[in-house]
């Protein structure tokens, strides 16, 4: 029963996600006015607003314009739903699955703002800070492991970014990476820190190197790394201390 209430839960926030995927880059409140359809405007019955049953219920169309309904907002509150569910599955009490349930949160927004628009907003990665130190008072990495994860993911970030702009001349990275992966090192710690880097830029490649086979792009062609970085992040943070106890057994030959 607790599951299934954490997944309805994550399935509402879900919801509430897809406003501020939408409405943070704009500018606009996450607040007011009440969702509305983006074709015609007309504002959204409560019953057209039930996480994923709606969807199915209208066929994925505005019950006003006929519109299509992109498939992102069901996707979205199910990819939310699904992460906290996980999160509690592995979480060790109650305080540190509310937190990992924030985390996935955030990264959520994170991700696909910057899939959309190339930017990772300040908004998102002030209010995550806040709650990576507030969090470390109470749970794991603590808040001196906190402070040393910060520094360790943005300042490894920074440090690429520097190191690749002094043999290219150019720019390549956004600062929102690097303030994004200070958020996250308050999460995760300084060794979760760099598994995420070392991941995203992983998956980074590997879609980038698909870009230029496939869509004629080139190297220099530009990904939103944020949207590696998030998913790497929820990934680490699920299951990173498994994954550095199986690196540390292999390297010691166990």
């Amino acid at each position: 029963m607790m599951m299934v209430l954490v997944s309805v839960f994550g399935l509402i926030v879900g919801s509430f996600l897809n406003v501020c995927i939408y409405r943070i880059p704009r500018k606009l409140s996450i607040v007011r006015p009440g969702s509305a359809c983006p074709e015609c405007g007309h504002p959204v019955r409560w019953y057209d607003n039930l996480p994923v049953l709606s969807y199915l219920w209208l066929r994925g169309r505005c019950r006003d314009c006929d519109e299509r309904i992109t498939l992102r907002y069901p996707l979205v509150e199910l990819i939310t739903g699904l992460g906290f569910l996980a999160v509690f599955r592995v979480a060790p009490d109650l305080i540190s699955g509310l937190v990992g349930c924030a985390f996935v949160a955030l990264l959520v927004v994170v991700a696909l703002v910057d899939l959309d628009h190339r930017i990772i907003p300040n908004s998102i990665v002030l209010f995550g800070t806040l709650v990576g130190l507030a969090a470390a008072m109470a749970v794991s990495p603590g808040l001196g492991g906190a402070v040393l994860g910060a520094l360790a993911g943005g300042g490894a970030l920074l440090g690429v970014a520097w190191l690749y702009r002094l043999t290219t001349g150019v720019e390549g990275m956004g600062a929102g990476d690097i303030k994004l992966m200070g958020m996250v090192g308050l999460f995760v710690g300084w060794q979760g820190a760099l598994l995420t880097i070392f991941l995203g830029a992983l998956a980074g490649t590997i879609v980038g190197l698909g870009i230029v086979a496939f869509r004629g792009g080139n190297r220099r062609t530009a990904v939103p790394f944020g949207t590696f970085l998030a998913p790497a992040a929820v990934a680490v943070w699920l299951a990173g201390e498994q994954v550095l106890q199986w690196y540390a057994l292999a390297l010691n030959g166990g």
